[in-house]
């Protein structure tokens, strides 16, 4: 009799197990048919565009030949790229084009602090500083040529009318160039960065600034030991997020200097857009997109590491 119940008991166990397994591949072949499309859509668009990068850029061939005359040279597009001083310079302007970065952090920093505590209208100077961020950039740089026109420009004609005779030609300068230009993505990126610090200061604990308060705190020391720890892990974010960004600039070079005068204000993104659709040199092109994900890759590794020591989580 135990005998006979034994094996109804493993015989239903094994047809409950037959259902939840069916259940399941069902399930998971419905999940698959939902995310199709868009892996589907990632891997044309970005994964197999990815991998056909890596593998063109050591290769030599240009974008109006056949596939059959590409030719397999190994390193020696990034040996040439060492060598190539439009490459070195853009590489350089990338450099210094990163100290946009910590100004725009500092300056969101102190205006979200300002608008948080001590500013009536807050609705009103968030949307003021976020309208930049999200109106077209093409507009912005149209803008901002007017604006440093080196004669008839408002921002000369007020310098000129305040005594100076001679005052910089900006974007027609090799010397004030990117200055403008950083000057430009400064204003345009605050907005973004005064949201994220606003929400950041918002979720920290009135309790502690209170506390301190009590115990004869001055504003600058509440700042120091209280508001910049508790918003750490928004500016490492935003830190993060803003490198990426200094490397993906493209808009406004295109707009307004076309990495000119004199190469002062190519950057990497730029000089590789203008090797590749303009000399349409694909295997060249394709060895500095390498090499700027490189940069990218091990510029987010540092930091994810750095942040450790500085990030209160």
């Amino acid at each position: 009799m135990s005998t006979k119940i034994e094996i109804s008991t493993s015989s239903k166990v094994r047809r409950v197990r037959k259902k939840t397994s069916s259940l399941q591949r069902s399930e998971n072949l419905a999940g698959f048919l939902f995310v199709a499309p868009m892996l589907i859509g990632v891997s044309i668009l970005v994964l197999i565009p990815i991998f056909a990068t890596f593998i063109l850029s050591f290769a030599d061939w240009k974008f109006i030949q056949n596939i059959d005359q590409l030719k397999w040279i190994g390193f020696e597009n990034f040996k040439g790229l060492f060598g190539d001083k439009v490459f070195t310079k853009s590489l350089l302007n990338n450099g210094i084009f990163l100290f946009t970065v910590p100004i725009c952090m500092a300056i969101s920093l102190v205006l979200a602090v300002v608008i948080d505590k001590s500013v009536y209208m807050k609705s009103y100077f968030k949307v003021a500083f976020f309208m930049p961020y999200i109106s077209s950039v093409v507009a912005i740089a149209v803008v901002w040529q007017v604006l440093f026109h080196p004669s008839a420009g408002p921002i000369n004609q007020t310098l000129m009318s305040l005594g100076i005779e001679n005052p910089p030609l900006w974007i027609a300068d090799p010397n004030f160039a990117l200055i403008s230009v950083m000057l430009i993505q400064v204003w345009i990126s605050v907005g973004f960065n005064l949201i994220i610090y606003i929400a950041g200061l918002q979720s920290i604990p009135r309790e502690l600034y209170e506390a301190a308060e009590m115990d004869g705190a001055n504003s600058w020391q509440r700042f120091r030991k209280i508001t910049f720890p508790m918003v750490s892990p928004t500016s490492f974010f935003l830190l993060i997020t803003g490198i990426i960004a200094t490397f993906k600039v493209f808009d406004l070079i295109a707009v307004l200097t076309k990495g000119g005068p004199l190469h002062s204000t190519s950057v990497l993104v730029w000089h590789l857009y203008d090797t590749a659709f303009v000399n349409l040199d694909i295997g060249y092109s394709s060895a500095m997109a390498v090499i700027l994900f490189l940069i990218v890759f091990l510029i987010t590794i540092f930091q994810w590491i750095g942040q450790k020591k500085w990030v209160n989580y």
